[in-house]
């Protein structure tokens, strides 16, 4: 059953990693957008289970965490949440709290290092992993998100899971000596630029800060 599982996670990759592009690239808001966002989640949906079945547990287990609480925000009218909400902050602190409890443990010489795999970004995977449970808490704690805050929310979660994707593709050490050695793995950070670049452009331009997005679940006026 491995390999058809393998199968099933390249191919998702793939889909993954095009239509998230597609989606950064395409008018934010435009029909366009939100069909490349739609099939960039089930993509992620797919890629993150089977990682999950061929082993990596909690790698996938962090990209349906993200991508999901980001696909949802879009999806949502601002100021809803729902019961659903509670589960995501307890599945996020489930995932979290054990890949940084590992880093730690790693660093610290109890356990073993996982062959090719960072201490530093199962450390970095687990505190964003956090930070997201503790976004979660607030905006429960606050009745929703609403305005630039919905939006800063939708955009970094979704940049993110297409960061776990890239990085999951670029990082093999085939795709590395084919594609022309470690340099190629400064591509894999680019979602981590453009989700800064955005942040800021929604957090801090006078364009962003009234009317930017309706009520009506969809970012339809959002400019690119």
């Amino acid at each position: 059953m491995r390999l058809p599982i393998l199968v099933i996670h390249i191919c998702g990759g793939v889909v993954g990693l095009l239509s998230g592009v597609a989606a950064v690239a395409f008018r934010k808001g435009s029909p366009r957008h939100r069909t490349a966002g739609n099939i960039f989640f089930i993509s992620m949906l797919t890629m993150g289970s089977t990682a999950a079945l061929l082993g990596n547990v909690f790698g996938g287990a962090s990209a349906l965490y993200l991508v999901t609480t980001g696909w949802l925000t879009a999806r949502r009218r601002e100021g809803e949440t729902t019961i659903f909400d509670w589960g995501a902050l307890l599945f996020g602190l489930a995932v979290g709290v054990p890949i940084v409890t590992d880093g730690l443990r790693i660093v610290s010489g109890s356990i073993a290092p996982r062959p090719g795999v960072p201490v530093g970004m199962i450390i970095f995977l687990g505190s964003v992993v956090l930070l997201a449970a503790a976004g979660d808490v607030r905006m429960l704690v606050r009745g929703g998100v609403f305005g630039t805050q919905r939006v800063a929310r939708h955009l970094w979660r979704m940049c993110f899971g297409l960061f776990i994707a890239t990085g999951s593709f670029l990082g093999q050490r085939r795709v590395i000596a084919f594609l022309g050695g470690p340099k190629i793995l400064l591509l894999a950070a680019l979602p981590l630029i453009l989700m800064i670049f955005w942040l800021i452009r929604v957090r801090f331009k006078n364009a962003y800060k009234r009317k930017l997005v309706p009520s009506s679940g969809d970012f339809h006026s959002l400019p690119t």
